[in-house]
């Protein structure tokens, strides 16, 4: 047994365990849709709202999951099918498994590989993180939600999957006013784009709901996009902030392309 071939099951054990833990964030968010609905049916009927084309995104997420859960489960028992010794049970699952064995597990192979290689691009892509600027989803002391910051990467740790980072200028509620460091998760980070790397940038058009920094402060919030003449992806967006109502209505602002994210799932409410 290869140590190559061990690292392998230990990569596709890891991303089965992320999978199972995002289909339970996920099974949240439903159940908490499902008690609305309950509690609440005629919300469905209000002009604007959204409740049944959430929950029919949560659901195609959870079988989106389910789908890889079952993908990465069979490479795991391919590969430990591989490595165990030769004997009557395998020759009856390879009879079971149709005439030609061989070509399935050429297959299966090409199939562990490119998730392989996928799984290692993504944590590379992380570690390349080091030193720069993110948006975080940080629960803070005594708080009842999460909130998003501009935080600064300090380290990738590509076994754990975690993130430490560090919160360059805390509140003024923080004790002693000291700069906070926080260890998340690899779902809780979201990568500002790049003007140096313009092909990973998106480009959001106007109506689309995004997450932005407020000017002049390090958080995020819900905004919603409200220019719709961006010649260049590098060029400033137009927002209106939920919540920033003056004198009646909605200000906008102006926000660089690079401190505006796509609104993640968990705030779509």
């Amino acid at each position: 047994m290869s140590s190559t071939e061990v690292s392998g099951i230990l990569e596709n054990s890891k991303e089965l365990d992320r999978i199972r833990k995002e289909q339970e964030e996920v099974l949240v968010e439903i159940n908490k849709m499902h008690k609305k609905l309950q509690a609440t049916p005629e919300v469905v009927e209000k002009p604007g709202d959204n409740s049944l084309s959430r929950l029919k995104v949560l659901y195609t997420h959870a079988k989106d999951l389910s789908e890889s859960e079952v993908t990465i489960s069979g490479m795991l028992l391919t590969q430990l099918d591989a490595l165990l010794p030769s004997g009557p049970p395998g020759q009856l699952r390879r009879r079971m498994e149709g005439n030609d064995p061989k070509r399935k597990r050429m297959k299966t192979d090409s199939d562990i590989s490119r998730i392989s290689n996928n799984v290692r691009s993504q944590l590379e892509a992380c570690a390349n993180l080091k030193g720069e600027q993110v948006a975080a989803r940080v629960r803070l002391d005594e708080a009842d939600k999460d909130e998003w910051f501009v935080v600064k990467v300090l380290h990738f740790d590509k076994e754990t999957r975690e993130f430490e980072v560090l919160d360059e200028e805390p509140g003024d509620d923080d004790e002693g006013g000291g700069q906070r460091k926080y260890k998340l998760p690899m779902s809780r980070i979201i990568p500002f784009p790049k003007r140096n790397d313009l092909s990973n940038v998106q480009d959001f058009p106007t109506g689309s709901q995004v997450l932005a920094v407020y000017p002049g402060t390090t958080a995020l919030y819900k905004a919603t996009v409200v220019n719709g003449h961006r010649k260049r992806k590098t060029d400033d967006y137009l927002l209106e902030f939920d919540d920033d109502e003056e004198n009646g209505s909605l200000p906008k602002r102006t926000v660089h392309f690079q401190k505006v994210v796509p609104l993640p799932e968990e705030s779509r409410q």
